[in-house]
């Protein structure tokens, strides 16, 4: 179903307004004019509503009101893994077995459909979490025609901004690998082609995305990892990717195995096979990167390839604990995800603060501040491959994507120590307003446009097909 657009010029007042971004700083008393998708004006409320006086309002109440939360890696297919008991056996002993033995059955198991509500329960939890940007990598190897457009349509309803790609991979033969291809390639023109962009023939491109989230929606060119992807299926993807402007989303050494199969059959390390290949680039981003090296580092600091972080899927996998410091000083920009956790990303701010303290039994090192340039500055470059406008600040021109949270701070509050507020003191329960491109999301902690009950209700009746098939499924 589609949504009506919602969006409204609005004059958000009485706000203690956090900035973030190159100006930094807290206004108290704050107003901030929405019109249309972006920022207009921010300011003191009485000057801005002496200078705006017909705007509807949204009196904050003092609330905190900061930029939507940014995630830069996140797999909505997994949601309905919760609370599922694996197959008879043995439980998973080490990364490779977690994918054999989970995902790579959950995957096969999914209809469209079950794409699609896998999505809106993930993205009805990150509005509730404050989270109005994601960067998704999908994967369903027995439904992959359409599935981009199924993600899409829950995206549609929830009027969330996203990036979309499907996983290209040859663990299913070269048929689905060439199907994910077309999949990927299919939906970067019918986003291009949305945005006014001609990129291939009519015949090529089936429709546009509907007109509400044209500014919402953007993709990029799925692949799996090394360890799954041959030298002739990357060649493919580069060459169906020509002309399409953009760049990659892919799995970099999560675990050891994968570093290992590089050089075993390639006789190089994964950063080095895929810079190589011609996959590494500014517009291309490795998610994880825990077994890197230093001269793997230096390729992603000389092709501008970004980097996504997952602190707490790395912990649940005991994959160990990527050199994220290292990455940041040579200069790589490193953002933050969740690889499909959930989508309170401040939960994830939290776990990056405290797992390099314990990991490397230092306790000065992974500032809050290092942490909140992750998860805002550096996921906001990241977001610049795709969005035109700035993500993760508020400031005049950026889009209106913002959040009020319910936090009334017993100490003093500035833009100096912000972060250590945000790190031992604010968290997603305490959004109470959603934003996302200037459209009202959430008001007072309910969901606007949304029946989350129905969502809820219609993911539990396809969840327990996807439990029984994953049951019947082979590894």
């Amino acid at each position: 179903m589609n949504k009506p657009d919602q969006r409204r010029d609005m004059l958000i007042t009485n706000g203690a307004i956090v900035t973030l971004g190159a100006e930094n700083k807290i206004i108290p008393n704050g107003a901030i004019l929405v019109q249309g998708a972006k920022i207009a004006a921010i300011g003191d409320t009485n000057h801005l509503i002496t200078q705006f006086p017909n705007e509807e309002i949204l009196d904050a109440r003092g609330k905190l009101v900061m930029p939507g939360n940014i995630c830069a890696h996140t797999h909505f297919y997994g949601a309905f893994a919760r609370g599922m008991a694996l197959p008879p056996g043995p439980p998973p002993k080490n990364f490779p077995e977690i994918l054999q033995k989970l995902w790579w059955r959950i995957d096969r198991a999914l209809t469209l459909e079950d794409s699609k509500y896998s999505a809106l329960v993930c993205l009805v939890d990150a509005i509730r979490h404050g989270t109005t940007t994601l960067i998704d990598h999908h994967a369903s190897p027995n439904a992959i025609d359409g599935s981009l457009d199924a993600i899409a349509d829950a995206v549609n309803e929830t009027g969330l901004r996203v990036c979309l790609c499907y996983e290209v991979t040859d663990r299913n033969g070269v048929e689905g690998a060439n199907a994910g291809i077309r999949e990927n390639v299919r939906f970067l023109r019918k986003v291009a082609g949305s945005r006014g962009k001609v990129v291939g023939s009519k015949e090529q491109v089936a429709g546009n995305l509907p007109h509400a989230t044209q500014d919402l929606i953007r993709a990029t060119f799925g692949l799996h990892a090394s360890f799954t992807v041959s030298d002739a299926t990357l060649e493919k993807c580069l060459m169906e990717l020509d002309g399409l402007d953009a760049g990659f989303h892919v799995h970099v050494a999560e675990d050891i195995s994968d570093e290992d199969d590089a050089e075993q059959n390639f006789g190089m390390r994964v950063g080095d096979r895929l810079n190589a290949r011609g996959i590494l680039g500014a517009k291309t981003i490795a998610a994880h990167c825990v077994h890197v090296d230093v001269a793997e580092i230096d390729l992603f600091k000389r092709t501008s390839t970004k980097v996504s972080h997952q602190p707490r899927s790395n912990m649940n996998n005991a994959v160990g604990v990527a050199n994220v410091l290292g990455m940041l000083r040579h200069g790589v920009t490193v953002g933050l995800g969740n690889d499909g956790f959930s989508n309170n990303m401040f939960s994830e701010m939290k776990t990056a603060f405290l797992v390099h303290k314990s990991h490397q039994r230092d306790p000065r090192v992974m500032g809050a501040d290092t942490v909140l340039q992750m998860a805002y500055a550096n996921n906001g470059k990241i977001c610049a491959n795709f969005w035109d406008a700035p993500i993760g600040e508020l400031s005049v021109g950026a889009y209106a994507d913002i959040i009020l949270l319910d936090y009334a701070p017993y100490t003093e509050m500035h833009a100096g120590n912000f972060p250590w507020h945000v790190i031992f003191g604010v968290d997603g329960s305490n959004v109470t307003h959603t934003i996302c491109g200037g459209k009202l999301l959430m008001k007072n902690r309910e969901l606007v446009n949304l029946d989350e009950e129905a969502i809820a209700a219609r993911a539990m009746e396809l969840s327990r097909g996807v439990w029984k098939r994953v049951q019947e499924l082979g590894d």
